[in-house]
């Protein structure tokens, strides 16, 4: 069985204790690879390779560290076969998702930042008569950034490309869950003889490898994204430090659906911001809110069109939904269907595990599940489930539906499907959340500002704002 390593001063390396644990294909519900159980000597390690690294980095042109990125980048779309197979073994979900969005948008990610930083400016402030003010940006120095499971190498590169192009050197922990596409671009970096130091990943557990890069006294920045819990630990840990945090979080986010809305439009896309990557995507629109007038109906062409979804192992050209990420999620998921018939819930579809046959007997497969009957403010309409598992709830009015959106303790994003203009716009200033769409779903412009409010996180990414994030800003006045 393969041994995954760490990479670490442009070396593969074993982690220093010689431990691994299984990495499990959710298709088929065994191991295929052993990951490091990475402890604090190896984030020490990487520490040490990312801050003696940092002055020849950091003193490189931007046009220098923007080449080398889109050397990443090229790298991986020449590998793009490789890390699509990957990327779905891993994580469990269908090839063609990991084909059009995964893989694509982790190489728009390095080459977005290797050339954004070219666009990166600073301000000056004249003061008549008197001087100027004018704003450095410099790089932070070693910084820490933890990554997710559900998009595993396009939230990645999402971290560690504003991070390198602004100059920092980084030691980054890809999810424990899903760690092989991130070994892979340590593949790239070696075909590239990529700087070494720069990027140093250790793969482990949250609660050893993850805490040692938190707690280490050199690392002046952590970027995580997972679940709220996590981050709340993070945070107690960090903050003392004075570390600057970025935050993304948890989601339960509404979809509302006017009775004026283009119906066509928002039944395919609501299919999609459902039950997209198995309703493992934090912006998925787990909680629809469907106004009276069409209600029934959208719940009737709803429920059979997710009936007919394709459940099945992720090399299937025509799976609609692949594989939950692991058995404990899949437990999980199947725990809230459980309380939401507890809470009085009607299940419309699904609410179960799918078998497939061998060699995909023993997968985690769900079946997409649709809910109605319930409160707005019953647990399965407050916490994060993360699964393919929505809810419907009826509503009349504007303010009805915008306190039925906001009662929860999350604030990531919304999709609002209206042709009324002021009542678009009246109710995306209103709403709490950092994101909402229009009228679609999950259209993602790398220069916006990228992250939610309230438990759903702190600080934003994407563009200007992750630079930003990665820098720290210097005022320097010059008397006339």
């Amino acid at each position: 069985m393969e041994k995954i390593q760490n990479y670490i001063n442009g070396k593969f390396v074993a982690p220093k204790a010689g431990k691994y644990f299984d990495n499990i294909e959710p298709a088929k519900g065994i191991a295929y690879s052993l990951i490091p159980d990475s402890q604090a000597e190896d984030v020490e390690e990487a520490v040490s390779a990312a801050q003696a690294a940092f002055p020849g980095w950091s003193g490189l042109s931007i046009e220098d560290r923007g080449d080398w990125m889109m050397k990443l980048s090229n790298g991986i779309a020449a590998r793009m076969t490789e890390f699509v197979e990957a990327e779905s073994r891993d994580n469990g979900k269908p090839i063609k998702l990991a084909e059009h969005v995964d893989i694509p948008r982790a190489i728009s990610n390095f080459k977005f930042f290797a050339t954004g930083i070219q666009h990166f400016a600073s301000e000056s402030h004249e003061m008549v008569g008197v001087g100027i003010n004018y704003t450095l940006r410099k790089p932070l120095g070693v910084v820490g950034c933890i990554s997710p499971w559900n998009l595993p190498l396009y939230l990645f590169s999402w971290k560690i490309a504003p991070a390198m192009a602004t100059g920092n050197c980084v030691v980054a922990k890809p999810s424990e869950i899903t760690p092989y596409t991130a070994y892979l671009l340590c593949k790239v970096m070696e075909d590239i003889d990529f700087p070494k130091g720069v990027l140093n990943i250790v793969h482990g557990f949250g609660h050893t490898a993850g805490d040692a890069i938190v707690r280490h006294k050199l690392t002046k920045a952590i970027s995580f994204t997972g679940g709220t819990t996590t981050g709340k630990t993070i945070a107690t840990i960090a903050a003392p430090m004075f570390k600057k945090l970025s935050l993304e979080l948890g989601g339960k986010n509404p979809n509302i659906i006017f009775d004026d809305c283009d119906f066509d439009e928002m039944m395919s896309t609501t299919i999609r911001s459902s039950f997209a990557n198995q309703g493992q995507i934090c912006l998925c629109g787990s909680r629809i809110f469907v106004q009276k007038g069409i209600y029934e109906r959208f719940k009737k062409e709803f429920v059979e069109k997710i009936k007919k979804s394709k459940v099945s192992y992720p090399t299937d050209p025509k799976a609609q939904l692949g594989a939950v990420v692991s058995k404990s999620h899949m437990e999980k998921v199947l725990s809230y269907v459980e309380l939401a018939k507890e809470e009085g819930g009607t299940i419309l579809a699904g609410g179960h595990q799918v078998k497939l046959d061998a060699p995909y007997d023993q997968g985690f497969y769900l079946a997409p599940t649709i809910i109605e009957g319930l409160k707005f403010d019953c647990r399965t309409n407050q916490e994060e489930i993360f699964g393919p598992v929505v809810t419907l709830t009826p509503f009349e009015t504007e303010e009805e539906v915008l306190m039925m959106a906001n009662s929860t303790e999350y604030g990531l994003s919304a999709t609002i499907w209206t042709n009324n203009l002021k009542r678009a716009h009246n109710l995306a200033n209103e709403i709490d959340a950092g994101i909402v769409w229009i009228n679609a779903w999950l259209v993602r412009d790398l220069r916006t500002p990228f992250g939610g409010v309230k438990s759903s996180g702190v600080g934003r990414e994407g563009g200007w704002e992750a630079m930003k994030f990665f820098t720290e800003a210097k005022n320097v006045f010059v008397k006339y």
